[in-house]
């Protein structure tokens, strides 16, 4: 029944990328699912090379949650169900044969599947934590559900009080991370154990002589705070894996927002108001691991500043699948998008028809956190880009009938059952929480499609509270589409510790304007433009300007790509393909051998050996 993926005589190495939303794209929630699939792919590619110095049988493992049926999922607002359709059937050694078997004798239930990636083969194993509180088992002499004995041996182990921490209000979010966490460090705890005895014959008499064991055969990168627990939990049994904990940011941090760039400059360590002290403590565990790695330099700092942890910066990337940008499919998103938004307004809204043609679509895309992602910045620069346009109308530098119009793509979980035209026609009633909220401010500027319609402004604002898809209900398209058929991207985050939403608007050939206080940006200094001029990225400066003069920068940007776009198709394709070398830059492949050396801690052939001899 097991088949054996490799070379009996080489030693293995399980390298296992853990994360709440790895597995199959269907466990999605944001952009860690990117990260987790782009590390992958990109370490699986790496293996089909001939750069790494060691020869030994490497197996992936991607580990994550599983999520049944409708309501097992912890985020209600999402709803996740876990489709492992995408899948193949996965290919059994013995030492994961082994360690299957042991997890399901425990009660743990693992879902399986497989995907290559050139002769590399991509594991997939999901736990299904939601039946935790219906097992029964024993834990220092008591019989108890798995759930309790997890938050038991948790307080015996870390100090981790989870009897006040499940009664928070995010109980169950923070239950499903212990119980996930822990599922994942009974999977390397039961890989190291069967490895273990399958290479005791082999190295015992080698390591004897040498005075030394053998190097773990397990490596364990986790992502985000949500199984950070099965790191700290190995370290206190003694488990000899290799790990890693990735933040992506903190959560005092993103509570904070814009506020937490004043805390590292006042070096103020305190927690602002509202921050979940059971995920936060769960985040405090990142300690326990052998690196600490940060996505950038603000969530590195945060990490040492609310929790003491010292790490370094490996940046996130994008995979990028082909050389060049694909003009014809960018006209063609375009034509859809402009041809879309011309028939629903002159349908729902009336006036005068606005011909496709006139219609120059941009957009933002986020989190719904109004504040943290700069929406009030981003709205009020809109308000600034009209009058940037009236004037540029009047003085004869563009013509008459412009209309730029922003989609504002966020929400606070998928819907259903929308009305023709959507978000066009949008109800009232199909908001809800701070899609409300954000519908109201960009009435409050004017930004109503009500104003566009009677020639009244040149620029509106619609709000997008879909997550994209060809089935969403309104437009049909995929984001990668999405962003190809728009002509900017606008990010003005007051708060971002990395914004891969601008590598993956260069990736489609897009530039965007960004804020400094993204990650991101600092990336950028490094690449020489290609034309004269702001250039494919243009950084906003939102942490030293004032507010007003931060708004008008993001307007005169924006104002940039339009302009070029209208004016000057040369200039403006030359733009595009700067930001699609930027993204191109920022691939995947040095932050993920960052990461392989870390884990194996083996170096790449390329690389100059500054070891000296002895």
């Amino acid at each position: 029944m097991a088949k054996n993926w490799g070379i009996q005589d080489l030693a293995k190495h399980f390298f296992i990328i853990a994360g709440e939303e790895a597995g199959p794209k269907s466990n999605k929630m944001g952009g860690i699912w990117n990260v987790i699939d782009g590390e992958a792919h990109a370490l699986a590619t790496l293996f089909n090379s001939d750069t790494l110095e060691s020869k030994d049988e490497r197996k992936i493992l991607v580990v994550g949650p599983y999520y049944g049926h409708r309501g097992a999922d912890w985020n209600g607002g999402l709803n996740r169900i876990t489709n492992m359709g995408e899948f193949g059937p996965l290919n059994i050694d013995a030492e994961l044969q082994k360690s299957l078997e042991s997890l399901e004798k425990s009660g743990i239930k693992v879902f399986t599947g497989e995907k290559r990636v050139g002769k590399t083969r991509i594991a997939y194993l999901q736990f299904q934590t939601s039946d935790f509180g219906k097992i029964l088992t024993t834990y220092m002499g008591k019989e108890m559900t798995l759930e309790s004995r997890v938050k038991a041996e948790a307080y015996q182990l870390i100090g981790l009080d989870s009897l006040k921490y499940e009664s928070m209000s995010n109980g169950p979010e923070y239950t499903h991370y212990l119980s996930l966490s822990y599922a994942i460090s009974e999977l390397a705890r039961f890989l190291v154990s069967s490895a273990s005895e399958t290479a005791e014959t082999g190295k015992e008499e080698t390591a004897s002589k040498q005075g030394f064991s053998p190097c773990p055969d397990v490596s364990l990168h986790c992502h985000e705070f949500g199984v950070f627990y099965a790191t700290a939990r190995l370290k206190k049994l003694g488990v000899p894996v290799g790990s890693i904990a990735t933040l992506h940011a903190t959560i005092p941090g993103r509570t904070a927002g814009y506020n937490s760039i004043q805390k590292r400059r006042n070096n103020d360590s305190t927690w602002p108001p509202g921050v979940p002290e059971n995920l936060a403590s769960l985040e405090a565990l990142a300690l326990y691991a052998d690196t600490v790695t940060a996505v950038g330099e603000s969530t590195r700092q945060e990490a040492r500043l609310f929790y003491g942890i010292n790490g370094i910066v490996i940046r996130n990337g994008i995979t990028i699948g082909f050389d060049k940008i694909d003009w014809n499919l960018k006209e063609r998103c375009l034509e859809q998008i402009r041809k879309f938004l011309s028939e629903n307004l002159y349908k729902h809204y009336g006036g005068e028809r606005i011909e496709p043609e006139k219609i120059i679509p941009i957009f933002t895309i986020s989190r719904i956190e109004a504040e943290n992602k700069g929406y009030p910045d981003l709205l009020d620069s809109l308000v600034a880009l009209d009058h940037i346009i009236k004037n540029s109308i009047l003085e004869g530098h563009m013509e008459e009938g412009v209309r730029v119009i922003c989609f504002l793509v966020t929400a606070e979980g998928p819907k259903a059952n929308l009305p023709e035209g959507f978000p066009v026609n949008l109800p009232k009633e199909a908001l809800v929480g701070n899609e409300l909220r954000l519908q109201q401010m960009i009435e409050e500027r004017g930004l109503d499609f009500s104003k566009m319609v009677r020639g009244k402004c040149s620029v509106a604002a619609v709000l997008y509270p879909q997550i994209l898809s060809i089935s969403d209900g309104g437009l049909g398209m995929e984001v990668g589409d999405f962003m190809a058929g728009c002509c900017a991207g606008i990010f003005p985050s007051r708060y971002d510790p990395f914004l891969l939403t601008g590598l993956e608007a260069g990736k489609e050939g897009t530039p965007s304007v960004v804020s400094q206080v993204c990650g991101f940006s600092d990336a950028i200094k490094a690449i020489e433009p290609l034309v004269e001029g702001l250039g494919g990225v243009i950084v906003v400066d939102n942490i030293d300007l004032s507010y007003y003069e931060t708004v008008l920068d993001y307007a005169l940007a924006t104002s940039y790509f339009t302009r070029n776009f209208i004016e000057d198709r040369v200039k403006y394709r030359l733009l595009c393909r700067e930001a699609f070398l930027l993204a191109k830059d920022m691939g995947w492949e040095e932050p993920t051998q960052q990461y392989y050396e870390l884990m194996s801690g083996t170096r790449f052939c390329g690389q100059e050996n500054t070891t000296g001899k002895v």
